[in-house]
């Protein structure tokens, strides 16, 4: 990387790096770490993938494998009647394209682009010196680490999914502009805080919160009155709470 206050500072800079000399405009980093991060479910998109897939058969040879291990999976399963990729490149606004911001489609989708992405970037010659994942994502970072294999991890992340899915919807989930303290202490403040709880605490003023409905909108409305800026999450689910344990003893 080379760093430049103008254009002139950056031209030199790009100059001495050719040339193998160490810049003396900026810094250049030649020994740093590379560490990759893999999204939960709220980041799927119609179409994710498309345009790799159509351009490097690497990443759809990877794409198809995955998607095969899960579809064999979740075949015969209610609610799980189009094929993964079929749901990822679906057009937009059509039936199937709005199955991907379902529990099942969303999980499942995500873990599969995002294995077909390592599977581009091990190609290129690319690895993480160290993984991190949130929620569906920390199965990708596993299995990019090698705690288990593509199949075993698909089984897992589609035995997941199914499982979530059929749990009755209700659950809501919101992210409060506030640290991992004063949040505790609103939820502390509720009559019967146990009906909600700290899903997730993103960074020291990013804490995401998840329960029943009428309790997250409790907290929001409290956090709110203290100036906190509150956003409710689009989820069908109240994800990373006490509302998942029901499906705990079958998964």
């Amino acid at each position: 990387v080379v760093l430049g206050e103008d254009l002139g500072a950056l031209r030199s800079g790009l100059t001495e790096l050719v040339g193998g000399e160490p810049s003396s405009v900026s810094g250049v980093f030649n020994d740093g770490r590379t560490g990759w991060m893999f999204t939960g479910q709220g980041s799927q998109r119609v179409g994710m993938g498309c345009e790799l897939y159509g351009q490097f058969p690497v990443f759809a040879r990877a794409l198809d494998e995955v998607c095969g291990h899960l579809d064999g999976v979740l075949e015969g399963v209610a609610g799980f009647g189009v094929p993964v990729r079929e749901v990822l490149f679906a057009g937009e606004g059509s039936e199937e394209a709005v199955l991907l911001d379902r529990t099942g489609y969303a999980q499942t989708g995500l873990f599969a682009v995002q294995v077909a992405l390592v599977e581009l970037l091990r190609s290129w010659g690319v690895s993480p010196d160290v993984v991190l994942g949130h929620s569906v994502g920390e199965f990708v970072a596993a299995y990019v680490a090698g705690v288990f294999g593509v199949e075993d991890a698909a089984r897992l992340v589609a035995g997941r999914a199914r499982l979530m899915q059929a749990l009755p919807e209700g659950g809501a989930m919101a992210a409060i502009e506030a640290g991992e303290a004063e949040v505790t202490e609103i939820l502390g403040g509720l009559p019967d805080g146990s009906r909600v709880g700290i899903a997730a605490v993103n960074g020291p003023t990013a804490v995401v919160v998840s329960g029943d409905e009428d309790a997250v909108e409790q907290v929001m409305a409290v956090a709110g009155e203290q100036g906190c800026r509150v956003s409710r999450l689009r989820v069908s689910h109240a994800f990373h709470s006490a509302l998942m344990e029901p499906m705990l003893a079958e998964f």
